[in-house]
């Protein structure tokens, strides 16, 4: 690690906030050290999220190179959770990635940004007016019931995959997740690498609200995939994508603490989230 330290930059997605490491060439972090993500992470003796974002390029990083087609994506989203975990996939982060990509220049707005990740390679476009970036999060697998237990009180779930292990589960308010400062309980037979858990609460016609604790980082401002997770789960339960894709584009607005998301889910069976992504501080540091 230079003396001078190295550089870092700071964005959120609806306030699910992340410390974005720029390492084009591979060279500055190497395998990038749980330790070392902990410690940025950490809100009072760091810079503080939910999670980090390492930028490097496909060519420059051996485990990338292996899950992404040659040609198929330059950049590669190397993402772990807040405890140094590596996750699969991550909605808020990797429009916070695309913003970073745009901001910099290192890709063209106009078109489609191909993004690699260990969910495989994910499309995204910025809209030149709004801002707002959309991600295409690929088609979600619905894998059965099951049940979580949160605080002693425990609900029926949904097991959704968006590359990432979700249990949706319904409850009349949202005061009933109660903290959400430990990891819900859950059925370790159905989730044996632990599990996203979303707990929501219907607010109108194509409108629900949720909480998450996510696994590896705890109760987050939002959660991206949560948030698809969470509008297959609601178009199931309200009969509006009959048995799942719908037959039409089906849009649901979603509430979570840090703001509005929009997932969409396709007569071709994707999903497509949309929402803010802002880049708001950058400096070095020594962590």
């Amino acid at each position: 690690m230079p003396d001078a330290g190295y550089p870092f930059l700071k964005g959120h997605g609806t306030e699910n906030d992340f410390v974005l490491l720029p390492d084009h060439d591979g060279t500055v972090h190497g395998a990038l050290d749980p330790a070392r993500v902990r410690a940025l992470c950490d809100r009072r003796a760091g810079i503080g999220g939910d999670g980090v974002l390492r930028v490097v390029r496909t060519a420059a990083y051996d485990e990338a190179a292996a899950l992404v087609p040659e040609g198929a994506a330059e950049w590669f989203m190397d993402y772990r959770n807040a405890d140094g975990s590596a996750s699969e996939m991550c909605g808020n982060g990797i429009r916070v990635f695309a913003r970073h990509l745009v901001d910099e220049g290192l890709v063209d707005a106009a078109a489609p940004i191909a993004i690699g990740t260990r969910d495989g390679v994910k499309v995204l476009h910025v809209d030149a007016d709004s801002g707002l970036v959309t991600a295409d999060m690929g088609v979600p697998r619905v894998l059965g019931d099951t049940s979580v237990t949160v605080d002693g009180s425990s609900w029926a779930a949904l097991h959704v995959d968006m590359g990432n292990p979700h249990a949706v589960a319904f409850v009349g308010s949202l005061d009933d997740a109660g903290t959400l400062l430990e990891p819900p309980g859950h059925d370790p037979a159905v989730y044996p690498h632990g599990v996203n858990v979303e707990l929501v609460a219907a607010r109108g016609e194509r409108h629900v609200a949720m909480r998450v604790h996510e696994r590896g980082s705890g109760e987050t401002r939002s959660c991206g995939t949560g948030a698809c997770a969470v509008m297959v789960a609601a178009a199931l339960r309200d009969g509006a994508a009959g048995d799942g894709p719908p037959a039409a584009d089906l849009a649901y607005r979603v509430d979570v603490p840090g703001g509005t998301l929009t997932v969409t889910w396709t007569a071709a069976g994707r999903v497509l989230l949309t929402g803010p992504a802002v880049i708001v501080a950058r400096g070095t540091t020594s962590l």
